[in-house]
């Protein structure tokens, strides 16, 4: 039985020429029920120059991160699978679309593209610091969570609606470790989780910031072994959750 498709692009100060280009390409290679642009802080024009393109365009005028404009992107959504894909356009439509097959089949839960897939295809590496701190934190969070992937980061990742409806109360991380706490807490719950290999080209001119967001991800690293120890019922975690008073992303949006 056919699922209907819901695809979220979430975008900071994207480049409109080659954000265009790859929601284009997106909508003829997988023509998406839904299909939304999360536009954060966008420049002069940015907005109006989005307008044209098969998607509905929703603007927020500040960062809110790449983890809460997903999450209210996928809010929005009413498709039976939820995917997102980066705005960058590494992750190139054709992959995108095994991912999201691999939910859309019925046979997984999450799916999660993989750069470091033994059979994932890289037609060119990041620069050397950011391969480096993108390995390192990899083998970390194999070692840290429950599952047991070779990449936790690509930009594109897709779940089914009916086990989201399970995971959004769970989430709480706003910014690029939001993928981190999506996976860890999916594991917690027994969700059925694949790692699918993807095509994939870096693009220097990311948001990601080698040294800054390192840090932020270390630490949204504790925080997903954290949540998922609350899933998974520790008595202790669960406490220290209490006293932490952080809000669910789904009820901030």
């Amino acid at each position: 039985m056919s699922r209907s498709v819901g695809l979220v692009v979430p975008a900071y100060r994207p480049d409109v020429e080659r954000l265009s280009s790859f929601v284009k390409a997106l909508d003829e290679r997988l023509e998406p029920t839904e299909f939304r642009i999360e536009l954060d802080d966008p420049g002069p024009g940015d907005a109006a120059a989005l307008a044209s393109l098969p998607a509905t365009v929703n603007v927020a005028d500040r960062r809110r991160g790449k983890g809460a404009a997903i999450t209210e992107g996928f809010e929005a959504l009413s498709t039976d699978v939820l995917a997102f894909a980066d705005a960058d356009g590494s992750t190139p439509a054709d992959s995108v679309a095994n991912v999201i097959s691999a939910v859309e089949s019925g046979e997984f839960d999450l799916a999660a593209g993989s750069r470091r897939h033994p059979k994932a295809t890289v037609k060119s590496h990041q620069k050397v610091l950011r391969r480096f701190l993108g390995d390192g934190f990899a083998w970390l969070a194999r070692r840290l969570l429950g599952p047991n992937l070779h990449d936790y980061q690509c930009g594109a990742k897709a779940v089914s609606a009916n086990f989201w409806a399970r995971l959004r109360r769970h989430l709480y991380e706003s910014g690029f470790a939001w993928d981190i706490e999506l996976i860890a807490v999916a594991g917690a719950l027994g969700g059925r989780i694949a790692e699918v290999p993807v095509v994939w080209e870096d693009q220097p001119a990311s948001t990601v910031d080698p040294i800054t967001d390192s840090v932020a991800m270390f630490t949204g690293l504790l925080g997903a072994r954290q949540r998922a120890a609350v899933v998974r019922g520790s008595r202790l975690h669960q406490l220290l959750d209490r006293r932490s008073n952080r809000t669910p992303l789904v009820e901030q949006s």
